[in-house]
């Protein structure tokens, strides 16, 4: 048997929440380096999990929890030869922020991160209540009821971020920033970037690294990734979606998006429709 063979995912949308929750087991499957849009938390269930993430090489082994701010670039892969098994939850940062506010606990900014591995056996229990309460099908008042009191446990971990609002060069590079998001569905070209810059095209390629932890193209294709997780939950069919948002074809769309999310576009896709015949109304 093939480590292919060994490896599975369980993935559910609930846009009404504002969160997508994953449970998998991975063994070959290595996820390129990426950043969510989200809060994302994970829970290691079994193995070790290997990854890079804000300069540094960490292990999630079981019973630790990922804790990811947005646009944290990171990758990751087994790192024990059985594999490993975690569980994931992606939360919009709207609903964090509504949530601490509606409890009570609102602070200056959005909590912030400091450590991508957390090892607090409350928490973790409040992951596996997340995914279990959305991946099982209990209903909204117990997903809901599961989210806010996994935002509660997981704000103890952080702080209000308070970081300077970009200026000088990081204001440039967010010129080049706008037009990546501005122009994903085409074709934009190194000199195109240095120009918004004006800068060379080594500058740009140097600075956004270090400003935004990816290279200009791989940032490009994780708004191209994006953009086709929206269009995807619309219903529109993958090959369409990979044409519309820049992708070659759809198998070039289905290599990608698997090597960030670890699941396939038509996997994604069906756990939207799963979420609509639950709530279709019996004839």
């Amino acid at each position: 048997m093939n480590a292919g063979a060994r490896e599975w995912t369980h993935y559910h949308r609930a846009p009404d929440l504002g969160v997508e929750v994953m449970r998998a087991h991975f063994v070959a499957h290595a996820y390129h380096r990426h950043s969510h849009d989200t809060y994302s938390f994970g829970l290691t269930e079994y193995g070790a999990q290997a990854f890079r993430c804000r300069g540094g090489r960490h292990v999630s082994t079981a019973g630790l929890v990922l804790a990811f701010n947005p646009e944290d670039p990171h990758d990751g892969h087994a790192g024990d030869p059985a594999g490993f098994t975690y569980r994931m939850v992606h939360l919009d940062p709207e609903v964090v922020r509504d949530t601490l506010a509606q409890s009570g606990a609102a602070r200056r900014g959005l909590p912030l991160f400091g450590e991508p591995v957390v090892d607090d056996a409350r928490l973790a229990a409040r992951v596996a209540r997340a995914t279990a309460a959305l991946l099982t099908g209990e209903g909204p008042l117990a997903a809901q009821e599961a989210l806010d009191a996994l935002v509660l446990a997981a704000a103890g971990h952080a702080a209000p971020d308070r970081r300077a609002p970009a200026r000088g060069c990081a204001g440039t590079l967010a010129v080049v920033r706008d037009l990546l998001h501005a122009g994903y569905a085409g074709t934009l070209t190194a000199e195109d970037l240095a120009a918004a810059a004006g800068a060379s095209r080594f500058q740009v390629y140097r600075r956004f690294r270090e400003r935004y932890g990816l290279s200009p193209s791989d940032y490009l294709r994780q708004v191209r990734l994006r953009a086709a997780r929206r269009a995807l939950a619309t219903g529109r069919p993958p090959a369409e979606v990979a044409a519309a948002v820049g992708f070659a074809d759809q198998a070039h769309l289905t290599r990608w998006f698997r090597r960030a999310y670890g699941i396939t576009p038509a996997a994604y896709q069906r756990a939207g429709e799963r979420l609509r015949a639950r709530r279709t109304p019996p004839i």
